[in-house]
């Protein structure tokens, strides 16, 4: 069973990755206003991603027997003066989600939550991922800074880039 205060920090955890799956579609939909297709399809895998997350959570709150609570998800930004501000903004805000996951384990090592521990070791390197991703496409970013060729083929790279559903999801049934 899990304590009140993980079943309620696990609760604020899944509002915050639909929280940032909302941020990742509104970055793709100004990269995709801005005419770059590649950038808005790298936001938009990483909105996909972000849901994937926040399933997770929820799938394992409802096998632990755990009601799952959604809240209002708050408003974020719209627009962004620059690729380079998108991804360091994205750096920025995952630092503060691996602070959150972080914090998740550390509550459910207060309670012995093994169980728990266990599934949040998959968001702990999760999260070395995705701060790492987001340092490799300020440093590609900053490369191409004011060569539009470069920033033309920046864009074309990550076009490619394709949606793989999270492993724990894959093993599971939803």
């Amino acid at each position: 069973m899990l304590s009140k205060n993980l079943h309620q920090a696990i609760n604020a955890q899944i509002n915050a990755e639909l929280w940032s799956a909302y941020l990742y579609l509104a970055m793709s939909m100004d990269a995709e206003a801005k005419g770059l297709k590649g950038v808005a399809n790298w936001f938009y895998v990483q909105y996909l991603e972000e849901q994937d997350h926040a399933r997770i959570f929820m799938n394992y709150l409802n096998s632990r027997d755990a009601k799952v609570e959604l809240f209002p998800i708050d408003a974020v930004p719209t627009t962004w003066d620059s690729v380079l501000a998108m991804f360091t903004q994205t750096l920025a805000h995952e630092k503060k989600v691996t602070a959150l996951i972080n914090n998740l384990a550390a509550i459910a090592n207060d309670d012995r939550d093994f169980a728990s521990i266990n599934r949040l070791v998959w968001f702990i390197d999760e999260q070395v991922e995705e701060e790492e991703n987001a340092r490799e496409m300020i440093a590609a970013v900053e490369a191409v800074e004011g060569n539009k060729y470069g920033m033309y083929m920046l864009d074309k790279e990550l076009a490619t880039r394709t949606y793989t559903q999270a492993s724990p999801l894959a093993t599971s049934a939803g």
